[in-house]
């Protein structure tokens, strides 16, 4: 696939005409010069990986399925293949996630006047191809900030969308109930439904043989630790680890289960101490943990596993210039390493990822283009094209 590294799409929405968007083009070229630097010496320091069983789609949380293979060459490092922007109608768009849902892309994320404007909704678009985009959803409550929407689908095959609705009490305090919204075909959404405990935020939601798992983590000043939920059916949940991590305070987290000796893995971010994340480990029933500092700050997490078995994660990174990127993820050793850098800055990152027709498919939300905005990146692990 052609390079397009800063290519800006028209957004195609539902009854609405499209419009063409511009942005500073000295700037982009100056960022695109040296993420290809970046991307470059990263590259170099990895060595190709098993081949990879190809072509069928997985969200972040669930390991890649076994399909029949397309293609018998391994996967390299990561490559980025293409980057548009593909929302930027509201004041600030932001905190996405996605999701591959009856043979189409759906992208979730939070649409309002600024990063913490109290009236904050939620949006879903869709798209075949990842080119065009057209409005499913857009769900508010009055006098309500709804956050960080995640999509999940569910055994049963509905569309699950999770966010925190944030009310605001006289004299300034900050009620959080996570809530949850389904759908059958991705375009009539039910009434929304709380779920788990009043101010534990159940941040992302996975779903591992039949029953769904979320880390909740609590949003005052009281209750600043982090605890597991399970529940059958995706609404229902009940705390399964009354305090799964304490110190630092502990709060975003990814969620991965491996489909064949059935670990479970957690990414966690910590914004007390040194603010480093926590990768832990678990096996069934998920009630005893291990944890290791990973040795960096992070921000937004997403993980999911690869075709070959590696495991990628999508996260905010803060040294140097804060910036959403891929970093490889050690299991044993509880390690990030970073592998490739998105065109990001500023206000940036909580991304989803889905590995469709042999790429990993990002979507994230970004400020280096001057409008807090949504881009969906196309990642290749194929050989880089001859020179």
């Amino acid at each position: 696939m052609r390079h397009s590294l800063t290519r800006r799409q028209t957004v195609t929405h539902h009854h609405h005409h499209a419009h063409p968007l511009a942005r500073a083009a000295a700037a982009a070229t100056a960022f695109i010069l040296g993420l290809l630097a970046v991307t470059a010496a990263a590259g170099a320091a990895d060595k190709p990986a098993p081949p990879a069983p190809a072509n069928k789609s997985a969200p972040a949380g669930k390991s890649a399925p076994a399909g029949k293979s397309t293609a018998a060459a391994p996967l390299y490092p990561p490559r980025l293949s293409d980057v548009r922007m593909i929302y930027d109608d509201s004041g600030h768009n932001a905190f996405t996630d996605l999701v591959r849902f009856n043979g189409e892309f759906y992208c979730c994320f939070r649409v309002g006047g600024s990063h913490l404007s109290p009236e904050g909704k939620l949006r879903v678009i869709k798209s075949d191809s990842g080119l065009k985009w057209d409005n499913v959803g857009l769900i508010g409550i009055p006098e309500t900030d709804l956050r960080d929407p995640k999509l999940v689908i569910s055994p049963r095959g509905r569309l699950m969308l999770y966010g925190a609705a944030v009310t605001t009490k006289p004299g300034g305090a900050k009620t959080h109930q996570t809530m949850v919204w389904q759908s059958q075909d991705g375009w009539q959404w039910g009434e929304g439904k709380p779920i788990g405990e009043a101010d534990f935020w159940l941040w992302r939601v996975a779903w591992h043989n039949d029953a769904a798992y979320g880390v909740g983590y609590g949003t005052r000043e009281d209750n600043q630790f982090v605890r597991l939920y399970s529940s059958p059916d995706g609404v229902n949940f009940n705390p399964l680890v009354d305090k799964l991590a304490a110190e630092g305070y502990p709060n975003e987290s990814a969620l991965v289960f491996d489909d064949k000796d059935h670990t479970a893995l957690c990414l966690l971010r910590r914004d007390e101490g040194s603010k480093t994340g926590l990768l832990g480990t678990s096996r069934p029933p998920y009630k005893q943990w291990t944890w290791k500092d990973t040795g960096k700050q992070i921000g937004g997490p997403a993980m999911t596993r690869l075709p070959d078995g590696r495991l990628i994660a999508a996260v905010r990174l803060y040294d140097k210039a804060t910036r959403t990127s891929l970093c490889w993820v050690d299991e044993k050793a509880g390690k990030l390493t970073e592998c490739l850098p998105l065109p990001s800055g500023g206000d940036t990152s909580y991304a989803g990822m889905v590995w469709h027709d042999n790429l990993l498919w990002v979507s994230y939300y970004s400020t280096h283009e001057g409008k807090t905005s949504v881009y969906l990146a196309q990642v290749t692990f194929e050989a880089p094209p001859p020179f």
